[in-house]
């Protein structure tokens, strides 16, 4: 079967990617074996596809790169190098980043910095650090609590938002959160509307509390608004998930806590403006959870040592 998807894949059939895709979200590994074809025909995108790229694999992309014979497909090398995360490609990513290989000046950001399309950042300390867990539960709507003092947006009055309500002593929620290093219970809050306009930063302690944070910057665009109340609903984990790889931000019943974000345009790590790093991502919650008109994510992240909390929206 994955054979002669492959096969129509490299003769340029898109609903054949989209169901190698569906595979590389579902059980990235049984693609390993057909990785090499599958660059043979020249299939670069989507990046995710290499997502378990083995050490041959990711040696012929880098020498691709180093070989500087089709600099219009940098950007695509790049992703896939970072999909994979594997060492050889943290080593020529970080090289790169210092000797800027063939096609290098068409790009918008360094070498390195595609790392976040894979869910991992090389910090200040330039130790390698994973942004995002493995794994993952679904993460059920259900009815909304309101917080009984009506606090609401500095910015449009609406009531804020409980996007997340979560305790680390639930055993979902604390495999989910492990590789963030948090330990207690977590409220997100946010503004459900200004939230699709510009990333909305809270303080959050262990014990529940959450908190805007003044150094929010309102867009200029962001003219006057009359207050909308926020969804009367908000997520509770359910059943893990047999892949950290199966959000989906368009899809009914994608909404997931942990594993790795579905983004919709190109993947947003904010960085946390308490030190400026990059803050490890929470999970995501889909429009179509939300509501039966709803559209795009809320992408939920986290930032423990110095105590951030952040909420971004997509759509297409």
């Amino acid at each position: 079967m994955i054979e002669e998807l492959i096969d129509r894949a490299t003769g340029g059939d898109d609903d054949a990617i989209e169901e190698l895709g569906a595979i590389a979200d579902a059980d990235p590994g049984r693609l390993t074996p057909h990785l090499g074809a599958l660059l043979d025909g020249d299939v670069l995108w989507p990046g995710r596809l290499y997502r378990a790229a083995d050490a041959e694999v990711v040696r012929r992309v880098v020498e691709r790169v180093d070989g500087g014979a089709t600099p219009s497909r940098l950007n695509q090398l790049l992703v896939i190098l970072a999909h994979s995360g594997h060492p050889v490609a943290e080593s020529a990513l970080r090289r790169w980043s210092a000797r800027r290989p063939a096609g290098a000046d068409r790009l918008h950001v360094d070498a390195l910095a595609y790392a976040r399309e894979g869910g991992w950042t090389v910090g200040s300390d330039g130790r390698r650090r994973d942004l995002c867990g493995d794994a993952a539960y679904a993460w059920v709507v259900g009815p909304a609590r309101r917080r009984a003092d009506g606090t609401a947006c500095p910015w449009c009055a609406s009531p804020l938002w409980s996007a997340a309500e979560l305790d680390t002593a639930d055993p979902a929620v604390g495999a989910a959160l492990a590789h963030t290093g948090w330990s207690g219970r977590l409220l997100v809050e946010t503004c459900h509307f200004c939230a699709c306009y510009a990333t909305l930063f809270s303080r959050v302690d262990p014990a529940g509390g959450s908190v805007w944070w003044s150094g929010n910057a309102r867009p200029s665009y962001l003219g006057v608004t009359e207050p909308e109340d926020p969804p009367a609903s908000a997520p509770v984990p359910g059943e893990r998930r047999s892949s950290p790889y199966q959000a989906s931000a368009w899809a009914r019943g994608g909404s997931t806590l942990g594993g790795r974000p579905d983004w919709i345009q190109d993947a947003e790590h904010p960085d946390c403006p308490g030190c400026g790093e990059p803050m490890d991502y929470l999970g995501l919650i889909g429009g179509a959870d939300l509501d039966d008109y709803g559209e795009g994510a809320y992408y939920l992240h986290l930032h423990q040592p110095c105590g951030f909390a952040a909420v971004t929206y997509q759509q297409s």
